[in-house]
């Protein structure tokens, strides 16, 4: 079976939400709120998935960092919640992410960036980390009406790609990601970006690695292996 495209999950696993602790420190007062925030968009989105309520992840930014702060008794101004979603679309790729999808066009793949942000807030992701002319082609759930990890958003992928799903493998940091994935058939590589330990009761995939460059390596290897 040919396996020729590779899906890469955007925010965190390609993208360094790092760069937004800064202003999550001006504005709530702790560095540590920034994966708060960002757990809270996460369950959000699930929830919408769950019960088909039509929104988008830019949208439920806004409304967990309102969420948020109200829960710590703090008041948001409207130019620091706008500065944090702002940066959002401004974040710098890990420093191991360039060499990857290097390696990975240098050996014939199609590497697709693939996420619950709108296509626009993908496009400008890519474009402002220096990464727009290593990905073939940026896809979005946006038009689904759900998000990542219903199975319905891999099949829309799968569908934009014009490749089986079967044939597809997605790259994430997101355990609930590459669990979705393999739920619908995909293969997927889990790259570990946090030390945190990968949900016991998740699909786990064949791959699995510390760095993108070894995850990559992991998944030629992997390819090369008759089935």
């Amino acid at each position: 079976m040919s396996r020729d495209t590779i899906l890469f999950d955007i925010n965190e696993t390609v993208l360094d939400l790092s760069s937004l602790k800064p202003l999550f420190a001006e504005s709530f007062g702790s560095t540590a709120i920034t994966a708060t925030w960002f757990s809270m968009l996460l369950h959000s989105s699930n929830v919408c998935a769950l019960t088909g309520v039509r929104s988008d992840f830019g949208s439920l930014a806004g409304t967990m960092l309102d969420t948020l702060a109200a829960r710590m008794g703090l008041e948001l101004g409207h130019d620091g919640k706008q500065e944090i979603l702002g940066t959002f679309a401004t974040m710098p790729a890990h420093p191991d992410v360039h060499q990857a999808l290097e390696t990975l066009k240098a050996a014939g793949y199609r590497t697709i960036a693939f996420t619950n942000s709108s296509i626009q807030l993908v496009t400008s992701q890519i474009a402002n980390s220096g990464l727009l002319g290593l990905f073939d082609q940026q896809i979005s759930v946006e038009s689904t009406g759900t998000f990542k990890p219903d199975i319905k958003a891999y099949q829309h992928a799968a569908k934009q790609a014009d490749r089986q799903i079967e044939t597809l493998r997605l790259i994430a940091t997101h355990d609930w990601d590459t669990h979705g994935a393999l739920s619908s058939g995909m293969r997927a590589g889990y790259i570990d970006r946090t030390g945190a330990p990968y949900h016991a009761q998740y699909l786990r995939p064949d791959a699995f690695a510390n760095s993108m460059p070894e995850l990559v390596a992991q998944i030629l290897r992997l390819d090369e292996t008759p089935a």
